[in-house]
């Protein structure tokens, strides 16, 4: 089927070690999304949990508004942390590495935070679970990340910037 839908080099370039790692991480977000808001009502958006984080060390009300429901909040963004950490043990053996020096990834993070509170959530949240409920907010927000990201990357391969 995806033969059908991409000229088969292509997806040789795009997928070099196959579609299932993707397609087996797919399916488990979908499934910890669908669990949680089963189980709370909740749209399972990680940038909101993560910010839930903070009303442990910071009085700010914004954090603070989570200090009543935030300890399953913290487990589920330790489960994001343990998931990449045992995938590293588990099939990278034993962790993983980048060429990508670290200042740029610090400075990707940082961009990416500042992205998260702009766009009033993140990726989980507007990609996963707003456009999964139809919501145009999040349909336009994922538009919008999309057509970025891929800006951007046309831009450094232009430059010829490298890792």
């Amino acid at each position: 089927m995806i033969g059908e839908l991409i000229d088969p080099a292509l997806y040789e370039v795009l997928f070099p070690e196959g579609i299932s790692r993707y397609a087996i991480g797919g399916l488990l977000v979908g499934l910890g999304v669908v669990v949680i808001y089963l189980g709370t009502g909740i749209i399972a958006g990680a940038s909101t949990f993560l910010e839930s984080t903070l009303s442990y060390v910071s009085d700010q009300e914004r954090f603070q508004r989570y200090r009543f429901d935030r300890d399953w909040r913290v487990l589920f963004v330790a489960g994001i942390v343990l998931g990449g950490g045992i995938y590293a043990i588990g099939w990278q053996g034993g962790g993983w590495t980048t060429d990508v020096q670290a200042w740029r990834l610090l400075l990707g993070g940082i961009l990416v935070g500042i992205g998260t509170r702009l766009g009033k959530g993140c990726t989980s949240g507007h990609g996963v679970c707003g456009v999964a409920s139809a919501s145009p907010t999040s349909v336009i927000s994922v538009i919008t990340f999309l057509a970025v990201a891929i800006g951007t990357a046309q831009i450094v391969v232009a430059l010829g910037v490298t890792p």
